[in-house]
């Protein structure tokens, strides 16, 4: 995938997603080690509804609390957060962070031997931890038939999960990532571990957010700690025998502090955006409540179908000039702004395509209240009782009251800002003719503004401004004030032209003579 620059993927991964992840899987993990720090023996739980199952399970057991793990639980966490906000708070002042996590495992390591906890309490240790390495040898190859098929999706969801991590701390340090390059390090820390018997493998949430809260900056922190762990496979593993599980389970419950602060800032989200929090909820709940993997797909889809969702209903508003300027803005954002008499300015805060074409054409008969198909329709039927009244000579009252059944328009020119609009597919093209030609029909000039490159080529492709008499540039501005200018311009000229062509008909040649006789 990195070979081939599939890194573009990570861009279907937002930070409300990602962040709404993290924090389900912080409940994941925080759940699993809940049995750790009572002492439970319950099975461990995977799959489809784990972390529900597994609290079924801590609750069901929970008569069977080991006393010793709980009481040290409780003194570690004690210990452990207080130590660990006084290294967040001053840890631009501290060059190193005080080690309490390694502090606590020493001590706890000791106490637990010399009181033999395991013996007397019943207490979970670690045990016997094996040393050494494997001989390394090929992978058998006849199985990658039979696996193929579980590489794939194991492969995107690792990407993801490591991804996330990144981008998470890159946000938080003030760095980027390059996604194809994390991309190719993902494959070969699985591509060269694979000659070991390792399990496939990813950037893991505990461990990120442990290294991180411990203050490792650089790939030294890998170095060391790989040092470390070959020493302890090598030579010291059998002294940590007696260190209990609950001492891990806390280190790794107490790392997930940033992560669970998270639901503390959904108020302030939900103020800036209600679909934003909404995607974080749902990223959390899914990954939570159904599993980290199938959580995060449908994290991913919501996510998109909000977009989809955005741009099918976006903001549509009429514009006014603003007092002194050529500036124009949303009348239901800004007070006090100018309406153009008699020119109606409508904007839509979205491309225009297959999904929203409806409702862009029914907010803007909205916004501008003028329906033409409607209004056409009531003028063609006026004309055509107009025209029975004459053949009938009916009474002049009817013929009046058959005029006045047509609505007054108080528009003459319709200008839509297309400056929001990124692109327009066939579909939109389609409707942006019918508009045109529907409000022409009933004699409103239909102007296109702020059309991008790309807008403007596909009008241009579209044959858009077809049939149209003059310059077709006329019909597509760069500017609102540009617009409305030269549609107040026309307008005049056309009234101009109708009064000289209504006084030529009221000319009469006999007055005028009889006028020249009197002179």
């Amino acid at each position: 995938m990195g070979i081939f620059q599939l890194g573009f993927i990570s861009m279907y991964l937002s930070e409300p997603l990602l962040s709404g992840f993290v924090t389900g899987s912080s409940l994941t993990i925080l759940t699993s080690q809940m049995k750790y720090l009572l002492g439970l023996k319950i099975p461990r739980r995977d799959g489809v509804g784990a972390l529900v199952f597994t609290w079924i399970d801590i609750f069901s057991n929970l008569k069977s609390t080991n006393i010793c793990d709980l009481v040290t639980s409780i003194i570690a966490i004690v210990l452990i957060v207080p130590v660990k906000e006084i290294n967040d708070r001053f840890k631009n002042k501290m060059k190193v962070p005080f080690p309490i996590e390694l502090i606590v495992i020493i001590v706890a390591t000791l106490v637990s031997y010399y009181y033999s906890f395991n013996t007397k309490y019943k207490s979970a240790v670690c045990g016997s931890i094996p040393t050494g390495f494997q001989v390394p040898k090929a992978p058998d190859w006849s199985l990658i038939p039979s696996i193929a098929a579980d590489a794939v999706p194991i492969a995107i969801i690792g990407f993801a999960m490591t991804v996330s991590l990144a981008e998470i701390f890159a946000k938080k340090h003030g760095y980027t990532i390059s996604t194809n390059q994390e991309m190719i390090a993902i494959g070969m820390c699985n591509l060269i571990p694979s000659f070991f018997s390792c399990f496939s493998s990813c950037a893991a949430l505990a461990k990120s957010l442990l290294r991180e809260s411990t203050g490792a900056n650089t790939q030294l922190n890998g170095v060391i700690s790989s040092s470390v762990l070959l020493l302890v496979l090598l030579a010291i593993a059998p002294l940590f025998y007696s260190l209990q599980n609950c001492i891990l389970g806390v280190i790794t419950i107490t790392s997930l502090r940033g992560a669970l602060r998270k639901f503390a800032d959904t108020p302030k989200m939900w103020c800036i955006s209600k679909i934003d929090t909404v995607v974080w909820w749902v990223s959390m709940l899914a990954s939570s409540l159904i599993s980290t993997e199938i959580g995060l797909l449908v994290a991913v889809c919501f996510s998109m179908l909000c977009v989809i969702f955005r741009t099918q209903r976006p903001r549509a508003t009429l514009l006014g000039k603003v007092s002194g300027t050529e500036i124009y803005e949303d009348q239901f954002t800004y007070k006090e702004l100018n309406n153009i008499p008699n020119v109606k300015i409508f904007r839509f805060d979205a491309s225009l395509y297959y999904a929203n074409k409806d409702y862009f054409r029914s907010s803007l008969y909205s916004k501008t209240g003028v329906n033409p198909p409607i209004v056409s329709a009531l003028q063609r039927k006026a004309k055509k009782e107009e025209e029975a009244a004459s053949i009938n000579l009916i009474k002049t009252e009817k013929r009046k009251t058959a005029k006045t059944s047509v609505p007054q328009l108080d528009i003459h020119s319709l200008i839509i800002d297309c400056g929001a609009m990124q692109f327009i597919d066939t579909v939109g093209l389609g409707v942006l003719k019918e508009v045109r030609s529907d409000y022409e029909e009933i004699g409103v000039q239909v102007f296109l503004v702020n059309c991008n490159p790309s807008v403007r080529r596909s009008l241009h492709d579209g044959e858009y401004f077809s049939n149209t008499s003059g310059d077709v540039e006329l019909l597509a501005f760069h500017s609102v004030h540009d617009a409305v200018t030269f549609a107040e311009r026309k307008f005049k000229e056309k009234q101009k032209e109708i009064q000289l062509r209504d006084a030529a008909f009221s000319f009469d040649p006999d007055q005028a003579i009889s006028d020249d006789l009197r002179k």
